[in-house]
């Protein structure tokens, strides 16, 4: 079994992983934490039992989370950052370190059951221009050297998320490594093999659909398709299927057709772009776990499903960058502060998902624009609130998007204050803002109000990443 970020995971029982025996496939999930509202790790932790959710992918080994985690049984992927390659590739002290401070430390009795360790995250991606790529074996090599020298190397395996665009192909049959990823592709690969470890990949057909208009909407769920794809004998009735087999031909191109593969991520966000809504993307992760732990298989392996799946992901991150779309920040089963955003069965013993408990809210109150003053001259005010706060749904094909200039404007202003843990003075904005103990949402879009467990973040989004907001409120007010 495998396991990445805090993502929820299809966990799966295997017997022999070079003999490629998988007994059942299951499930897990993805828990990311770049987010400005951050709910304690404890309240988390909580959450995932609730849910019998026994497999969590992180992205980084927060000490804070990774307490939290102690003595819970619950099956452990932690990531290690692209930026931290160099140095682990270079040092075989630095390596030592990393292991000793954060799977050593914690891999005890009563402590955490860490499986994997992720190197890196999508390191080949190919906006990345090769940035990573010499660092990935060295790295793989010094931290499997330090893993043995802490008796750990049989028990805790490192593998390596890459994204789909690693492979490539107009059919899945006919899939390959990208052509300057063959030879690195090839030594990771039989890494991975000699040491016991899957092949970790992450897919996303809601990317396929957002990036091609031309990309038919009914191949990307496992609702059934009017556009099937034929290969041969073999015919694919979902993008899933399509985009693992041609991982499964890539693989057998340089050798390792049996390698057994684990889906790192997968999922569907609920805002922040046409097609990313609570309706999407409750069927088509409702189908992806039907899908999955029926075990079909694909038509490369037929009855053979990944060994396990992460869902991404368990919580929104109000706070990653949405250079690549709005919807970056929208891919959580689950809200910032843990409530359910849709029904959805995972298969683990509870027929829906179940809330977070004991979450502790600021006040219920929340900051609008003053009904009786001039806006006229509020376009830099919303350009400072949303280059600090969230205002993602606002843009087109956001939840928010339709409730009107002024609606618009206090969600941007509520957005800010509520970042500000509610200060009084952020809500004056020069008289145009005003605090209300009336709850301000309409329909769909929620006007958020803020936890109380505010912990800074470790990394804020740059002012880039603002761009398609502030442009948005200038054609908006302008």
């Amino acid at each position: 079994m495998t396991e990445p970020r805090f993502e929820v995971v299809f966990l799966c029982s295997i017997i022999l992983f070079g003999s490629f025996l998988v007994v059942e496939s299951g499930i897990g999930v993805n828990w990311g934490t770049i987010s400005f509202h951050k709910l304690k790790p404890s309240t988390v932790v909580d959450l995932l039992k609730r849910n019998r959710i026994e497999k969590v992918k992180l992205f980084e080994a927060d000490p804070s989370v990774l307490k939290a985690l102690m003595g819970t049984g619950i099956q452990v992927i932690v990531g290690i950052p692209n930026e931290m390659l160099a140095s682990l590739s270079s040092s075989s002290l630095a390596s030592d370190l990393w292991v000793r401070q954060n799977v050593s430390s914690y891999v005890v009795k009563g402590g955490v059951d860490i499986r994997y360790v992720a190197v890196g995250n999508e390191p080949f991606l190919t906006s990345y221009n090769g940035e990573y790529q010499s660092y990935i074996m060295p790295a793989l090599l010094n931290l499997q050297q330090s893993l043995a020298k802490a008796n750990l190397a049989s028990y805790v395996k490192l593998v390596v998320p890459c994204n789909a665009d690693a492979y490539e192909s107009s059919l899945p049959s006919q899939g390959a490594f990208r052509p300057e990823l063959t030879q690195i592709m090839t030594q990771l690969v039989s890494f991975l093999n000699s040491n016991g470890s899957p092949f970790v990949v992450n897919i996303y057909p809601f990317l396929s659909l957002y990036a091609n208009s031309d990309f038919p909407q009914d191949y990307a769920f496992f609702e059934g398709t009017t556009h099937a794809v034929t290969d041969g004998s073999n015919v694919y009735y979902n993008a899933f299927d399509g985009n693992y087999d041609t991982l499964v031909s890539a693989l057998t191109k340089i050798g390792y057709g049996q390698m057994p593969i684990v889906i790192g991520e997968v999922g569907w966000p609920t805002d922040g772009a046409m097609g990313a809504n609570l309706t999407a993307a409750r069927v088509f992760n409702q189908g992806l776990v039907n899908h999955v732990l029926g075990n079909k298989g694909t038509p490369l392996r037929p009855g053979v499903p990944p060994v396990d799946v992460y869902l991404f992901s368990l919580l929104d991150e109000g706070a990653k960058s949405v250079l690549p779309g709005n919807f970056e920040r929208h891919w959580g089963l689950f809200s910032f502060d843990g409530q359910a955003k849709y029904p959805l069965n995972l298969g683990l013993g509870n027929k829906v998902l179940k809330n977070a408990k004991n979450v502790e809210y600021l006040p219920s109150r929340w900051c609008i624009a003053n009904p009786f003053r001039d806006l006229t001259d509020v376009t830099n005010h919303i350009k400072v609130a949303c280059s600090i706060a969230d205002c993602s749904m606002l843009d087109y094909g956001g939840s928010c998007n339709g409730i009107g200039a002024k609606g618009n404007i206090s969600y941007a202003f509520n957005s800010y204050y509520q970042l500000q843990m509610q200060n009084k003075n952020s809500c004056e904005f020069d008289g145009l803002g005003m605090i209300t103990f009336l709850d301000p949402s309409i329909g769909e879009c929620r006007f958020l109000v803020g936890v109380t467990d505010n912990r800074s973040l470790s990394s804020r989004p740059t002012a880039l990443a603002w761009v398609s907001v502030v442009w948005f409120f200038w054609t908006l007010v302008l």
